[in-house]
């Protein structure tokens, strides 16, 4: 390491797995010292090997259970990373590490070297990240945080089914592929898993970042609903749609209310969760100073400061109600397939 850049990037990194500290599902930094020539990292030791060499040896072949098991435990990691304003841009198997050799392992996201604070509504434009699973919008140079989530559908499709979502001989044909976002739920062994589970990754490889679920919509989805790993954490998706709400016009307002009685049951529980873990007074209301002071100090670590997230509260919350909350999510909602 013997660049400034290198040396500069590697401090980021600490940075971030400093605010991350803490959360069961990211590898844990126990410190970091530098010389005139070196960064020193101590981080936790993780013997089970990557993910990568579990879907080699098994040739793809995991139950779907399975399968569910380690997909929640990413998105538990990722959901996190977002709600500190973190986005990883570079989730793959080879960046996720077992504890240790036993099935039952707990899973360790790693490999924070191309992750970044990103503020509210920043977009990047640099191409990084592993070509088999990067998203069509990273292609397209203007992405954020949901890039990270198409990655996860990504290994989820490879988990279920032992095959790739996109596959090409070289990597401009595999770009191609990417970038037409049609992968196929037809062959073997996709007619013999859950429709849920169907519906669950095709939902993660939504060509469009703005109709694609967030990581924490997805810890909801009702493939995963219930399960004993699911950690739910607020979604950022639902402070920028509260803010895109309290500024629609009376008439947008009246048509949002009008449609919220047409909810599922699925996504009224995904609104209830994020509601509860806002944490309201008896009579339904929710301060500024309750969001920042108890549902962050409980949700989230210092790197929401850094990436600015409380930036996107300001202009939104004086005492804001389920109802409010219900209407700002039923445009973005019905519009996803």
């Amino acid at each position: 390491m013997t660049t400034a850049i290198a040396i500069e990037d590697v401090r980021r990194e600490v940075k971030i797995l400093r605010a991350l500290t803490g959360h069961p599902n990211i590898v844990q930094l126990y410190d970091a010292f530098e010389d005139a020539d070196n960064v020193y990292i101590v981080m936790e030791l993780c013997e089970g090997g990557e993910l990568l060499d579990r879907i080699l040896a098994r040739g793809g072949k995991f139950s779907e259970d399975y399968a569910k098991a380690v997909i929640i435990q990413i998105l538990n990691a990722v959901a996190f990373c977002h709600l500190q304003g973190v986005v990883h841009r570079d989730i793959k198997p080879e960046n996720f590490l077992f504890t240790c050799k036993d099935e039952s392992s707990q899973l360790k996201a790693i490999d924070f070297g191309l992750s970044d604070f990103v503020r509210p509504d920043q977009k990047f434009t640099d191409v990084v990240g592993s070509a088999y699973y990067v998203a069509p919008e990273v292609l397209r140079r203007l992405y954020g945080a949901e890039a990270d989530v198409w990655s996860i559908g990504v290994i989820a499709y490879i988990l279920l089914c032992g095959g790739r979502p996109f596959w090409a001989r070289t990597e401009s044909g595999l770009f191609r592929a990417v970038l037409k976002a049609n992968p196929s739920f037809d062959e073997n062994p996709w007619p013999s898993l859950s429709p849920e589970s169907k519906n669950f990754v095709s939902r993660l490889l939504d060509e469009d970042p703005s109709r694609r679920i967030s990581a924490a919509q997805a810890l909801c989805h009702p493939w995963v609903q219930n399960h004993n790993k699911v950690k739910l954490t607020l979604d950022i998706l639902v402070f920028r749609l509260m803010k895109a709400y309290m500024r629609s016009s009376s008439l947008r307002k009246a048509a949002l209310g009008a449609l919220s009685k047409t909810l599922t049951v699925d996504e009224l529980f995904y609104i209830k969760q994020q509601f509860a873990l806002m944490l309201p007074d008896e009579n339904g209301g929710i301060s500024l100073e309750t969001i920042k002071m108890q549902a962050l100090k409980k949700n989230a670590t210092g790197a929401a400061e850094e990436s600015h997230f409380l930036d996107l509260l300001n202009p939104v919350i004086t005492e804001c109600y389920f109802s409010i909350l219900l209407r700002s999510l039923t445009f973005w909602i019905s519009s996803t397939p």
